[in-house]
């Protein structure tokens, strides 16, 4: 890992959090492109800068994060969501990015007040035997969402060039492990990197629907109205809303802009997070946009008609080739290796985080990234289906949903840690609200997963 995010990843210990205490800006022992981004931050909160280089120094945190809400989990819950209901849940989908839009922020302010991430906080906030009970669990989360982020990059492999899944999932994870040495080039590069990534999955879905012919009527309406037409439109609702916030991005975007750019002072905090609720909003707004297009194309195919029924992520395929052409199912795969390629990076810088926050202990990330593969390939090795492990991985991950969100809402409130930055009445009334609607829906799904 390179010595910029070492640095963020070194918590509260160093000169670093000492020059963060006395509101200095932390820009020694990084790379030189860190050293770049520091110094144009700096123009912009000095007022030197103008127009787009006035934002571009900040941007880039939440694209990382937007990569886990357009990863292979998604693809199937929207792809079974259009194909089943037609363009019934658009407004589902609209919602859940509304409500992720709120969540990350707030895990972005954390960092911004603070100086610390959300996993340090909660070591230095809770009691020991709850910090490392929270650890476990996240660490849980981490290898369940690096189950799905694998499976789902070596089926679009299988998909596309006939390789069995165990050897896709192989070279799965040595595309991650390329991606995460960008980092020895500086975080900014493999910012880079991974929105790239993002960029193809954007463009995939959007010729797609080209290809698809979607109604925009039908679009139109169903965006903002909302409906439901049976006990399992309403269930896989709550699936799509639930599955919404992922507990590992909440750990990791706090980290992310925790030293990122210093404030020195209240003001310059709150500038800082001015342009960080942009990133946020330019980048969930994307994925956003790709979640609808998955949902928009399947309606569009596989919604009545003769290729009724398609629900899985291999069905959507052959669909495409069936009822479009080949080089539409082509581009289709193409996506789903980049989704699964960049949200497994993701995941592993995540669970790099919640290492070193919960307990103070950090490896390097390569070893990290074996030791999450490891669980992906077993589950490929003893031939689970692949659309049965997304599903499997999704109700893992609705677990850890509670013991990130109801902290980060707990701890964003509280003068003395976040100081003037603290979520004033009303925000912490709708970041409250918003954290018992998704885990009310979880536990939901849960029970109708286990007892239904």
């Amino acid at each position: 890992m390179n010595r910029a995010l070492d640095s963020t990843l070194e918590g509260s210990a160093g000169p670093a959090a000492a020059r963060m205490e006395a509101g200095e800006p932390t820009v020694e022992d990084v790379l030189p492109g860190e050293a770049a981004v520091a110094e144009a931050a700096r123009r912009s909160l000095d007022g030197r800068a103008r127009g787009p280089a006035r934002v571009w120094p900040f941007l880039g945190p939440a694209f990382i994060a937007a990569v886990a809400y357009i990863d292979p989990g998604n693809f199937a819950t929207n792809i079974a969501g259009g194909a089943q209901f037609g363009y019934l849940l658009l407004w589902v989908v609209l919602g859940a990015n509304l409500i992720a839009m709120v969540v990350q922020t707030q895990s972005a302010k954390l960092g911004i007040a603070t100086g610390r991430n959300l996993s340090e906080l909660c070591r230095e906030n809770f009691p020991r035997p709850a910090s490392i009970g929270m650890w476990v669990q996240a660490e849980i989360v981490a290898m369940s969402c690096d189950v799905a982020e694998v499976v789902g990059a070596a089926l679009g492999l299988n998909l596309l060039f006939g390789i069995p899944l165990f050897p896709a999932a192989l070279m799965a994870g040595a595309g991650a492990f390329a991606i995460l040495a960008l980092q020895q080039m500086g975080l900014r590069r493999l910012e880079a990197g991974i929105a790239v990534l993002a960029g193809v999955v954007l463009v995939s879905f959007g010729l797609e629907i080209v290809y698809s012919h979607p109604a925009p009527s039908q679009v139109a309406g169903h965006l903002f109205s909302p409906a439901f037409s049976s006990t399992e439109s309403v269930l896989l609702a709550t699936g799509i809303i639930g599955a919404t916030v992922m507990p590992h991005v909440i750990y990791l975007h706090s980290a992310l802009t925790q030293r990122r750019v210093v404030g020195r002072n209240d003001d310059e905090r709150r500038r800082i997070l001015g342009f960080e609720r942009m990133d946020v909003v330019i980048a969930m707004t994307l994925a956003g946009v790709v979640n609808l297009s998955m949902m928009v194309m399947a309606a569009a195919l596989f919604s009545g008609g003769a290729l009724a029924g398609i629900d899985s992520i291999e069905g959507a395929f052959r669909g495409l080739q069936q009822s479009v052409s080949g080089h539409a199912a082509t581009i289709f795969g193409i996506a789903l290796v980049a989704s699964g390629f960049a949200s497994s990076s993701v995941g592993t810088m995540a669970g790099q985080v919640v290492m070193q926050g919960f307990i103070r202990r950090r490896i390097p990330i390569f070893v990290r990234r074996a030791l999450t593969l490891a669980p992906a390939l077993i589950v490929i090795a003893v031939g689970v289906a692949p659309t049965d492990a997304l599903v499997i991985s999704q109700v893992v991950l609705s677990f850890g949903i509670p013991f990130a969100l109801v902290p980060l809402v707990l701890l964003a409130r509280r003068k003395d840690v976040m100081g003037s930055l603290a979520n004033p009445r009303w925000l912490s009334v709708l970041a409250g609200s918003l954290a018992a609607l998704i885990i009310a829906l979880n536990v939901f799904l849960l029970q109708q997963v286990f007892l239904g």
